[in-house]
């Protein structure tokens, strides 16, 4: 027999040892063929003067390629190790170790290149589906046509090559390491010893606990005025990043198999069949795994908490643009409200105007100030100006000549600048100082973001005391809002604003416009950040079936034993089902503690809505990330029905 039929009668024999290989190169190779694909479709060529679609795409498929490469590189390692007595017995019958890798790497090329065709004819069938979503996600009324990249094809080839590459100096070195004895124990090696109860494994579950619960503590209050400068931010940041990451490691390295210690100690040493499978696991696998368990919840963590962050700026695009645009159209110019106004009248289009005088005016409002973080984007003065309007132009509302209001809150002011529900204003103008009893704050927003200073809200003061100061402030400004009368008219009301677009001479905003812009921004973002998390989801998800998958191997002789003492196939499988709610279910809810506190620290620089979007996205990967262990449940009644 030569080496040429030694390597194919091999490859046949280990095409059940490979099938998972197979997937994780097909599944990798169509991903980021896929992805990359992107980059060079002719359509996105039309999206880039509304969105860097091409520049985004790039940037994101360098960290696609480092998960793609971690993801195969762990996948390699799980099967060279399965194949370790192979090679022991390949060693004992006198092939050198060169020759060994020689003939494992041709089975390896042959896999892996023959996987890559298939990955990359998949990964083309699927580009123009994804280009589809990306349209649709971002409003772009763009056609989605099939067109195969040779630019693509060059660079996920190159890409894998190298990953090839590097997989082949990783069994090289495998098999340099290993002795021949060392080879027959690579997978009957234990993974962790019974022991009692340590010290440090209490401490070190404490310690971890403790890291993770400061972090949470100190994420919660961010932006809540403890941190006044841009230096005790960062420091706050690093903090949080290190305590939860460290605090996770710790967890798992002691907490968890504590806990399960514990519950084995409180059951005298009488533990059940459901005990024997689940908690043997978590006592002796979960420490060694603590490192790969990290890196999975915090990159988990990571998907989730951006997905979550885009996903919310996405969903409240209609709301964010509703509060800086009140109207469908703001004019700083009464010049071109006539304009525009002539023109929807030449179509036929009802439309009614809203005009307010708006002015600048110093104030003091130290008195109704809370604390919060104002700090970080105050100038240092004393006085801040703030937009000021009569209650004539608020509708209902009637004030008294020293009373005032806020009108246009939003979640971010009461987050950097929480005011008080009553006090004292102060106004300074040219003739003195003025003082307002306030006498709260509303959230409906009456002139357009043009006129507010930041964050600040509009002052709404009594009219006749607004005429008053406006005679003697220099700093009057005209709000011109228009709202189209018929909804079904505003498509075409908003083709007649871009139309005159160039002609207007002042500051002219579109909610439309506006709502379009974001969601076109956002979208783009949401659907990468999206792309990446499914993609870490998958990769991860399969890095636990493959770990699971190999251990329900090294625990098949005792299963066997199991039946033959009398316990039934049904016994077996419920302590499979239990084990698996802990391998998956504890790094998925450590995950989502993860990214539940992150956004809770920070979503209202994002948009208006929190819980609806936040909720969408931990639901669905929850589902996406069960599908894996359901899948090793099913594995492992396939290894037990063989084992009995």
């Amino acid at each position: 027999m030569n080496i040429n039929h030694l390597i194919w009668r091999n490859l046949r024999k280990n095409l059940n040892n490979y099938y998972l290989y197979v997937f994780a190169l097909i599944f990798s190779s169509a991903l980021y063929f896929a992805f990359v694909t992107l980059q060079y479709d002719p359509a996105m060529d039309e999206l880039k003067g509304s969105i860097k679609g091409a520049a985004s795409l790039r940037a994101a498929s360098i960290l696609l390629v480092v998960i793609v490469a971690v993801f195969l590189l762990y996948a390699n390692s799980i099967f060279i190790k399965r194949r370790s007595r192979e090679i022991g017995l390949f060693q004992l019958i006198g092939m050198t170790k060169q020759r060994i890798f020689g003939m494992l790497s041709a089975e390896n090329l042959m896999l892996y290149f023959g996987s890559l065709a298939v990955g990359i004819l998949i990964g083309f069938s699927f580009s123009r589906l994804m280009l589809m979503i990306l349209f649709q996600i971002v409003g772009a009324e763009t056609g989605a046509a099939m067109n195969f990249s040779v630019q693509a094809l060059i660079q996920t080839l190159l890409i894998f090559c190298g990953i090839y590459i590097l997989i082949m100096i990783m069994n090289y070195l495998f098999i340099l390491r290993q002795s021949i004895l060392s080879l027959f124990r690579v997978r009957s090696s234990s993974e962790g010893k019974v022991g009692r109860l340590s010290f440090w494994e209490v401490v070190t579950g404490l310690i971890g606990l403790v890291l993770m619960i400061s972090g949470y503590s100190i994420s919660s209050e961010l932006f809540g005025g403890k941190f006044t400068t841009m230096a005790q931010l960062f420091l706050a940041m690093i903090y949080i990043l290190g305590a939860v990451i460290l605090g996770t490691y710790l967890f798992y390295k002691g907490s968890v198999s504590f806990v399960s210690k514990l519950i084995r100690r409180s059951k005298g040493g009488y533990l059940g069949i459901t005990d024997v499978m689940s908690l043997s696991s978590i006592m002796f696998r979960m420490k060694s795994s603590a490192l790969m368990l990290t890196i999975i919840t915090t990159v988990s963590a990571l998907a989730i908490g951006l997905l979550s962050l885009s996903y919310i700026s996405y969903y409240s695009a209609e709301k964010s643009a509703a509060d800086s645009v009140p109207l469908d159209f703001a004019l700083t110019r009464t010049e071109d409200a006539g304009l525009l106004g002539k023109s929807l009248a030449a179509e036929g289009i009802a439309y009614t105007v809203k005009e307010v005088d708006v002015i600048h005016v110093p104030a003091d409002v130290t008195q109704i100030q809370t604390g919060g973080a104002s700090e970080l984007i105050s100038s240092g003065d004393e006085y801040m100006d703030l937009a000021v309007i009569g209650d004539k132009a608020a509708g209902q509302l009637d004030l008294k000549a020293d009373e005032a209001i806020f009108t246009g809150s939003n979640d971010m002011l009461q987050k950097f600048l929480p005011l008080k529900k009553s006090g004292e204003i102060g106004l300074v103008t040219k003739k003195g100082s003025i003082s307002l009893h306030y006498l709260g704050l509303h959230r409906e927003h009456i002139i357009s973001s043009q006129y507010s200073i930041g964050t600040m809200p509009v002052l709404v003061v009594d009219q006749a005391l607004f005429d008053q100061l406006k005679q003697s402030s220099d700093k009057v400004f005209h709000y011109n809002g228009i709202q189209i009368t018929d909804p079904a008219q505003l498509k075409q009301a908003n083709e007649i604003y871009e139309g005159l677009i160039n002609r207007m001479t002042g500051d002219p905003l579109s909610r439309q416009e506006l709502v379009d812009n974001q969601k076109q921004n956002m979208g783009l973002i949401m659907f990468i950040v999206g792309f990446l998390g499914l993609t870490f989801l998958i990769t991860s998800g399969c890095i636990l079936y493959f770990k699971q998958t190999g251990e329900s191997e090294d625990e098949k002789d005792s299963y066997t034993i199991l039946r033959k003492l009398g316990f039934t196939r049904g016994d077996l499988q419920k302590g499979i089902r239990v084990k698996q709610v802990f391998n998956f279910g504890i790094p998925l809810v450590v995950g989502l503690c993860h990214s539940y506190f992150a956004v809770q620290s920070g979503w209202f620089l994002f948009g208006t809505e929190v819980w609806t979007p936040m909720v969408i996205v931990m639901v669905l990967y929850t589902g996406l990330y069960s599908v894996f262990g359901i899948l090793s449940v099913q594995y492992y009644k396939k290894v037990i029905k063989e084992a009995l």
